[in-house]
């Protein structure tokens, strides 16, 4: 309590006094963290504070930290976003989207997040921003993805997120398109694709081995890398994981920053530190350590009014911080960007006096300078027994070497060319809204087809705005991971070959097509034609896909329509909208949290008894309900069906889906209906459609 009141009183009165002591409180504070074991050199020669570097050159490397909108009231997320960018720091999205009216103004957010349940992430929304951060995990909840309760779930939060009102949001553990550095690297390159001016971020959580992780994280090409700890963003995290999971930064950190200097890899990329910082003074340790930019999230929010209730899960939030109810929100949200904006100055300034007494002038001198910190004696018997001296530590291979990033950006060995003659050769169609067929051969090096031209149709239109006059490229071959990834509308692509992992990932518009070569005398209901994790995390558009898909099709869909003629396993996870049409069998573990949207499912075998109940018991019954689609509750959903299936059919020229159409009456009665149990089939198809 007391050093909320002091930072309180600090904020609302500028007064120096009143930061002096909440600093005095957080750095005498008994040890309650690892770095309260640490303590600074004492015999440097001081230099006076004019020579020190100024606020305006040391504000550049503070953020907020990752909090979403939905955690945070949209006023408290505003006010962290003018703030940042009136100091010239950046705020952070979080994983939650972000209204298109802030864009491009003081109310934006520089750092755009990306995380596994990619709720809120277009095209338009990844080319407004100055860095792309990917969040693998979280420092205070590491291995769970992130939730947000139904009760914070209002109108705007579900339109950002593309979902329901008043459904429980939980994004997957992991990211469905990472299972391996070199997925993270293949998202690296989609976001830069979409985005070539961003810089890419990689949040990790500190963990044992993290120095291996990291140093695999620069080599995929990412620019920054964020190292969380568990001291940080715990108010709406499960109790266990707030007690029993996570470790400090400071260990993460050393950690990092000492291997990625022992692999020649530390002048490329950007080291971030986050989890609890308060003071100048953590900083001053965070940057021996190793860190050149800083995360700040309790602490703004504090400034803005927090009282630290930890209620933030509740929806009650008693200052109008952590909430979205209008009552709270109108009667007791005080909190002003000015505020926001002391606090850093105060922090600044005290890290400028700090660099002062050690005789340093910049903060890239004092970056890994491990030589300035001394270890402390601990109070309680358990402390005395740690051994924090590998902390500081430095290996003999890394003398000489590096300890901050020289590098502007750190370039990906794939250049796409295919993709910027894509550009030099349709810009003048985007930028006059010409419309136009242009043909490519593509092959399986050519990476993220369709990001480049996303990226620049969003930038002038944002995602829909030149659906009306689209570009189609017409392609040959086989495309590479990718293809279609951040669709935008005014954009169709239409495929003779296949296409590996990831199609159609995060589009939001535009459609997508792929077929069998014309020539071909295979069956196409029977061979593979798109790989795994296709349409996840998409918003919007169609894809129409003549073979068979991976597994994992349509994860976290919300609102893009498709039709393909099979599927692996896990189909339709954790889908909030759109249509999913599979002309063929799927795999186990069908619709599992799927919360909106609706698919059909045909089996193909529908004439023997234990084929009949064959799909329902590879379905996730747990928020889905099957039916079938011959009823007279269903009769608009087939005609429906028919629809969809005709305009697959006349997209692709598939024989299979002119054999449905040619005996539908027959077919239909083999089709299920896939919906979540909260919807109705009054107002379902309206709603999705």
């Amino acid at each position: 309590p007391d050093i909320i009141r002091a930072l309180h009183s600090a904020v609302r009165t500028r007064e120096q006094r009143y930061y002096d002591e909440f600093a005095s409180l957080v750095n005498n504070r008994p040890p309650a963290a690892m770095r309260d074991l640490i303590g600074l050199s004492t015999d440097q020669t001081p230099i006076p504070l004019s020579q020190v570097e100024p606020l305006e050159s040391i504000i550049t490397r503070f953020d907020s930290a990752g909090m979403s909108l939905g955690a945070l009231s949209p006023e408290a997320h505003e006010s962290l976003a003018i703030a940042m960018n009136r100091l010239g720091g950046r705020s952070n999205s979080g994983e939650g989207g972000e209204s298109i009216e802030r864009y491009g103004n003081e109310r934006t957010s520089k750092i755009k997040q990306v995380a596994s349940g990619r709720f809120g992430v277009t095209p338009h929304y990844l080319v407004n921003a100055e860095v792309l951060q990917i969040k693998i995990a979280q420092g205070a909840k590491p291995g769970e993805g992130g939730q947000l309760p139904g009760d914070k779930v209002n109108d705007l939060i579900a339109t950002l997120r593309f979902t329901r009102p008043g459904v429980t949001l939980i994004s997957p553990p992991p990211h469905h398109d990472i299972y391996s550095i070199e997925d993270l690297a293949q998202l690296i390159f989609d976001l830069k694709q979409v985005n070539p001016q961003a810089l890419v971020s990689v949040k990790l959580v500190a963990q044992a081995g993290i120095g291996t992780i990291a140093a695999g994280v620069a080599k995929a090409y990412a620019d920054l890398i964020t190292i969380s700890g568990y001291d940080g963003g715990t108010a709406a995290s499960p109790l266990t994981s707030v007690k029993y999971a996570g470790i400090p930064f400071e260990l993460g950190l050393a950690e990092t920053h000492q291997t990625l200097r022992m692999n020649d890899l530390r002048d490329k990329v950007r080291v971030q530190a986050d989890g609890g910082m308060k003071t100048g003074l953590d900083v001053i340790k965070a940057a021996l350590l190793g860190a050149e930019s800083f995360g700040f999230g309790t602490a703004p929010m504090v400034a803005l009014g927090c009282k630290y209730l930890r209620i933030c899960h509740l929806n009650n939030c008693a200052t109008g911080v952590a909430t979205q109810n209008d009552q709270l929100r109108k009667e007791h949200y005080h909190g002003l960007p000015e505020m926001v904006e002391t606090y850093f100055r105060f922090v600044i300034e005290e890290t400028r006096q700090i660099m002062a007494t050690l005789g340093i002038a910049t903060m890239e001198e004092l970056i890994g300078r491990t030589d300035l910190l001394k270890l402390l004696p601990g109070e309680t018997d358990k402390q005395n027994h740690l051994d924090l001296s590998p902390i500081l530590a430095v290996d003999e291979s890394a003398h000489g070497k590096p300890q901050f990033c020289s590098e502007p950006g750190n370039a990906p060995f794939d250049k796409g060319e295919k993709a910027e003659q894509m550009v030099n050769e349709t810009l003048e169609a985007i930028d006059n809204k010409l419309g136009g067929i242009f043909n490519y051969e593509v092959q399986n090096i050519h990476r993220s087809i369709g990001a480049r031209l996303s990226g620049e149709i969003a930038k002038r239109y944002g995602n829909q705005g030149m659906a009306d006059c689209p570009i189609t490229l017409k392609l040959r071959g086989t495309a590479g991971q990718s293809f279609g990834v951040w669709n935008a509308g005014g954009l169709n692509m239409e495929l003779e070959g296949d296409a590996n992992d990831y199609v159609g990932k995060g589009m939001a518009g535009g459609q997508l097509v792929v077929y069998p070569p014309r020539a071909s005398l295979f069956k196409s209901h029977e061979t593979t034609i798109i790989g795994n994790t296709c349409l996840y995390g998409a918003t919007g558009g169609t894809l129409y896909a003549a073979g068979l898909a991976g597994e994992r099709f349509a994860v976290r869909n919300s609102g893009a329509r498709a039709v393909v003629e099979g599927i692996g396993d896990h189909g339709c996870e954790y889908m909030t909208g759109g249509v999913i049409t599979v002309l063929g069998s799927t795999g186990i573990n069908f619709g599992a949290g799927m919360t909106g949207g609706f698919a059909f499912v045909y089996e193909p075998e529908m004439d023997n008894p234990q084929t009949r109940q064959g799909f329902a018991a590879k379905v996730n019954h747990e928020l889905v309900e099957i039916h079938r689609v011959d009823s007279e509750l269903t009769a608009r959903y087939a005609i429906f069906l028919r629809e969809e299936i005709a305009r697959f059919t006349a997209a692709t020229g598939s024989q299979w889906g002119q054999e449905f159409l040619d005996n539908f009456s027959a077919r239909l009665p083999g089709f299920w209906l896939i919906k979540p149990k909260i919807s109705q089939f009054e107002t379902m198809l309206e709603q999705v459609v």
